[in-house]
C-alpha cells in the first residue's frame, strides 16, 4: 500500500445480511472490484475498501451501506443491480437507492402489478415518475417498452392523463407500406402488434377495445402525428431507432400541455437504408441524443446487455449463436 492509498472500513451489523450483499464467495465484491477498481476485502462482518482515489473509496462506501440499508428493508438484491447502482452513484452521488426500490412497484388494474425486476428498471421507473420526457436506450428484452406502456396506463386510471398515445415508425428494412395487403388498419397493425400485445397482457380484451374504440387509447404509425398537438396524453414512441432525424424533431413538437414522452430504441438494431456508420447517422434517436443529451427536463438512460430479463434457455441460444458467429468470422 502507497502513502496515497486511501482505506475506507465498514462493520455490518447483522453478519447473515453482510454474507448476502457481499455474495457467494464474495463474487458482488468482486464484480464492483473489477469495475471499479478499488481493493475491496473481508473479515468477518467488517469490509476494508482501498483506492488511490479518495472519490472512488467513497463511492464505493456510499454503495456499500445503502445496498446494505436495501436488504435490511427487505428487499433482494442481484449482481446486475449491485453494477447499476455503482453506475448511477458515480453518476449522480446523492441517489437515495432506498427510494428507486420502494418505487418501483405499482398497480396498473386489478389485473396486473407491475415490479421492477432490476435496480436499472427500478431507475427508469423513478425517471418516468420525474421527468416529461424520457429516452430509453438499450436492447430488447430489458422492459423499456413494457414498462412505458405500463406507466401510461397507470397514469390513465389515476387521470393524471386523458389518453394514451403509441407510435412506432411504419416502414422498416425498406418495406413500403403500400406493398401489404388490405385497407390502412390492416396494412400498419403487423408493426404495431407488439404495443398490442403489452395492452392484452396487462388488461383484458374487452377494455382495450373498449378503450381504443373511444379513442382513449390509439395505436398509430408515426407518420400520423404530423400536425397534432397531444395535449394531456402519455406518449410512447417505441422502435425509434428507425426514425430519420426529421422524423424525430416532428414526433418530439407534438407534446403539448400536461403530457408526457417516453421514446424507446436500440440502436444496434437499425433498419434505415445504408450500413455501419451511415445507418447510425440516419438514426433520430442517435441524431437526438448528440442534440439533446443536455438540455433539462429530458433524461436519458441506458440499459445493456446485463439488464435482459428472458428465459435462461433464451440467453444460451443466444450465445451459442454468438459463438458461430465469431468462429465463422475468423475463418473467412
Amino acid at each position: 500500500m502507497t502513502d496515497t492509498t486511501v482505506c475506507k472500513t465498514l462493520e455490518f451489523d447483522d453478519p447473515q445480511l453482510a454474507n448476502v450483499l457481499f455474495g457467494p464467495q464474495n463474487s458482488n465484491l468482486n464484480l464492483l472490484a473489477e469495475r471499479s477498481g478499488a481493493g475491496i476485502s473481508t473479515r468477518g462482518s467488517m469490509l476494508c475498501v482501498t483506492s488511490p482515489e479518495t472519490g472512488t473509496a467513497d463511492t464505493m462506501v456510499n454503495l456499500l451501506t445503502q445496498l446494505y440499508g436495501v436488504l435490511k428493508a427487505g428487499h433482494p438484491l442481484y449482481p446486475r443491480d449491485v453494477l447499476y447502482a455503482w453506475t448511477m452513484l458515480q453518476r449522480e452521488p446523492s441517489t437515495e437507492l432506498i427510494r428507486i426500490f420502494k418505487e418501483a412497484v405499482f398497480v396498473v388494474s386489478p389485473r396486473k402489478t407491475i415490479t421492477a425486476k432490476t435496480l436499472s428498471q427500478r431507475d427508469y421507473i423513478a425517471a418516468l415518475r420525474e421527468n416529461d420526457m424520457i429516452f430509453a436506450v438499450g436492447p430488447a428484452g430489458t422492459g423499456k417498452t413494457y414498462l412505458a406502456v405500463a406507466m401510461a396506463l397507470s397514469s390513465l386510471l389515476s387521470k393524471k392523463v386523458k389518453r394514451i398515445i403509441l407510435t412506432r415508425p411504419a416502414v422498416e428494412a425498406g418495406e413500403k407500406l403500400g406493398f401489404l395487403p388490405g385497407d390502412l388498419v390492416e396494412k400498419v397493425n403487423p408493426y404495431l402488434r407488439p404495443l398490442y400485445d403489452a395492452l392484452h397482457d396487462m388488461l383484458d380484451f374487452e377494455k382495450v377495445s373498449e378503450m381504443l374504440e373511444k379513442g382513449i387509447i390509439e395505436i398509430a404509425p408515426l407518420a400520423f402525428m404530423r400536425g397534432r398537438t397531444l395535449n394531456d396524453a402519455f406518449i410512447i414512441l417505441d422502435e425509434a431507432q428507425n426514425t430519420t432525424p426529421e422524423q424525430m424533431k416532428m414526433f418530439l413538437t407534438r407534446m403539448g400541455f400536461g403530457s408526457q414522452a417516453v421514446i424507446t430504441g436500440d440502436i444496434t438494431q437499425i433498419d434505415l437504408p445504408g450500413s455501419g456508420g451511415r445507418q447510425l447517422s440516419r438514426s433520430g434517436l442517435v441524431h437526438a441524443e448528440r442534440i439533446l443529451g443536455n438540455v433539462k427536463g429530458i433524461r436519458f438512460l441506458h440499459f445493456h446487455e446485463d439488464d435482459v430479463i428472458r428465459h435462461p434457455l433464451v440467453g444460451r441460444i443466444v450465445q451459442a449463436y454468438d459463438r458461430f458467429e465469431n468462429e465463422h468470422s475468423e475463418k473467412a
